[in-house]
């Protein structure tokens, strides 16, 4: 069963959006945004560059002397009514971050929306715990680090989990007393143009959440390269983190990089096979597949092997494919035509240089749908050195190896330079978390994939990020400078 759009979505789409600066609208010439779910055009969007970015970077250095000065309970009241506000349009956002990415709006609804809000409530109820001022015990001193927001950061944020993602970068900024400039993809903007505008409507201060919509090579580009930002955060692909990082080392501006991965889930030979196949095929169905910590190599014992693909399989053939908005839909079509054919070049790849398809995926298409960007579930095996196997596809795809003892597979999981997300599959915890410690990544998850709460740190290391990561109180310290004060007692 379909939903149907509020009429303030409807209100919303039906007029050229424009970007949010200084707590004013400001448009520019615009582009389409297209739904992924039938290839129907949703909204027009400014579409802004370097003379917009300079405009909200303008708007967040006058708003953040005000805002980094208030009493730690008025910031952290602010945010609760801007999470009051998020709450009370969940419904709206929801449909907006189906309509935009595909996803299903059942994950919508019952993950990203709410998850999202929950951390501006998490990093608000910091704000008065936190400590800034650390005495230190040096004889002849009286001496402390006082911490202080930095200023300016710009967000450059993907197209996956746009409201997610905004959530978990902007909220530990803001509640540590920073001002913020916001570039989200160009692909996926609704929910964050709507957030934007419900934050003026919550009493945000003006210049405090700046939005400018625009492409990379241009908004994006100029805000990582602004020489007046103090902080820079990218969520992204490897490649493109390497450039911000380059941008922002010629400023020397600190710089987050949270970036891709290629996940291993090693499943051992006790482990619950049922239970283990469902998982882990619910792991690359979840948003298409388009997930950066998502298990994409498989690594069975031979013991279990057949057994669990055979499983596998059978789950996979049972998701049900279809638009986001249909309330039915498990896995709805990837984000653009662009990422169905990058996601289809590299099964063909895979296959031609010698993997077999042991669940073909390809173009599919929905009962009763025409048009939109629809792929079936994949599974190859083969050898390791596949490019399937080695580089991250962003599609729901997974690769299938062989092991027989741990410490090969150990050394298969560190094989790539990737370090995201790993998991381990067996009833024997003493070895799942001594496997879990020995492989190299930000985070290793035992008998589950994609485990997240606020309080558990999550981050990359690697060519999967760098400068921090995210969801705990160390994101919050993250957004504090350190400043020593020091008076001699001699």
């Amino acid at each position: 069963m379909k939903s149907e759009l509020y009429a303030s979505v409807q209100e919303f789409l039906a007029k050229p959006l424009p970007h949010h600066i200084g707590g004013q609208t400001h448009m520019s010439a615009t582009e389409q945004v297209i739904n992924p779910s039938d290839g129907s055009v949703l909204a027009d969007v400014a579409m802004g560059g370097a003379e917009e970015i300079d405009l909200a970077v303008t708007a967040a250095e006058e708003a953040f002397p005000a805002w980094s000065a208030l009493h730690l309970n008025d910031r952290a009241l602010l945010l609760h009514r801007f999470a009051d506000a998020l709450e009370k349009h969940s419904a709206e956002l929801a449909q907006l971050e189906s309509l935009d990415v595909g996803k299903a709006i059942t994950a919508a609804e019952g993950f990203d929306v709410p998850f999202g809000i929950e951390c501006f409530r998490y990093y608000a109820g910091l704000i008065p715990r936190a400590q800034y001022s650390i005495p230190l015990d040096i004889q002849g001193f009286d001496a402390r680090i006082w911490r202080a927001p930095y200023g300016v950061c710009g967000f450059i944020f993907p197209w996956n989990f746009p409201f997610t993602l905004l959530s978990w970068g902007i909220a530990p900024a803001l509640a540590a007393g920073n001002t913020v400039v916001v570039k989200p993809s160009e692909v996926t903007p609704l929910t964050t143009l709507y957030v934007a505008q419900l934050a003026s409507e919550a009493g945000l201060p003006p210049g405090v959440l700046n939005v400018v919509t625009g492409n990379g090579s241009k908004a994006g580009a100029a805000l990582a390269s602004h020489p007046r930002i103090k902080h820079m955060s990218f969520t992204g692909s490897p490649a493109v983190g390497k450039r911000i990082g380059e941008a922002c080392g010629g400023n020397l501006v600190p710089c987050k990089l949270e970036l891709g991965g290629k996940g291993a889930a090693v499943v051992f030979e006790d482990a619950d096979v049922d239970s283990t196949a469902a998982q882990l095929a619910g792991a690359i169905t979840m948003n298409t597949g388009q997930v950066c910590c998502t298990a994409t190599r498989w690594m069975v014992h031979e013991k279990i092997y057949d057994r669990f693909v055979d499983k596998v399989i059978a789950a996979l053939r049972q998701t049900k494919i279809g638009p986001g908005l249909d309330r039915e839909t498990q896995m709805g079509p990837l984000v653009s035509e662009i990422q169905r054919q990058r996601v289809l070049g590299y099964l063909d790849r895979g296959k031609q240089s010698g993997a077999r398809a042991v669940l073909d995926g390809g173009v599919t298409a929905p009962a009763g749908v025409e048009k939109g960007f629809y792929v079936a579930p994949a599974l190859l095996e083969g050898t390791d050195d596949n490019v399937c196997c080695r580089e991250e596809i962003f599609g729901p795809c997974a690769y299938l190896l062989r092991f027989k003892d741990e410490q090969s597979v150990i050394a298969q999981v560190n094989k790539l330079a990737y370090g995201l997300a790993n998991s381990v599959w067996s009833a024997d915890l003493e070895r799942a978390n001594r496997v879990a410690e020995r492989m190299v990544a930000g985070n290793s998850w035992i008998n589950a994939h994609n485990l997240f709460a606020y309080g558990l740190p999550y981050g990359g290391v690697n060519l999967s990020g760098l400068g921090g990561g995210v969801n705990s109180p160390q994101t919050f310290y993250d957004y504090l400078r350190a400043q020593t004060i020091a008076r001699s007692l001699s």
